[in-house]
């Protein structure tokens, strides 16, 4: 599957996915074996992995998420996508403004992710013009 596919079906899932809570979906996207890195300091490994860190962050939220993704920014079989989502966790809001750079194996399933974030309290609006 072509990258640029690959990585907008996986943006797709995630802006549905994430406010619903719908681990299956977002798991879709990852190989069996296919590790995310929440942080360089918290990889999790295969599909098992990617759905423990999803029903951890799920747990949290209290509310609906709003999420923004941009367009993927594709380089051969790699992708990297900028993201901003507003989250409540334990019924504070927070901002979640971040960057997950992506492989896909053959099929389109991510093979590896690593996120890049950053939080700050309370609900803030993403800036002007990001994400169309």
């Amino acid at each position: 599957m072509d990258t640029r596919e690959a990585a907008r079906l996986w943006v797709s899932t995630w802006v549905s996915g994430w406010p619903a809570k719908n681990a299956d979906a977002i798991l879709a996207r990852q190989a069996d074996d296919g590790d995310h890195w929440a942080s360089m300091f918290r990889p999790f490994r295969g599909r098992a992995g990617l759905r423990e860190y999803l029903e951890e962050c799920f747990a949290e939220e209290t509310r609906p998420a709003q999420v923004w993704f941009a367009e993927p920014q594709v380089d051969g079989g790699a992708a990297a996508v900028e993201y901003w989502a507003q989250v409540w966790i334990q019924d504070q809001p927070m901002t979640i403004s971040g960057c997950t750079v992506l492989r896909f194996d053959e099929s389109g399933l991510v093979a590896e992710s690593r996120d890049y974030s950053h939080v700050k309290p309370g609900s803030q609006p993403p800036p002007a013009g990001m994400f169309g």
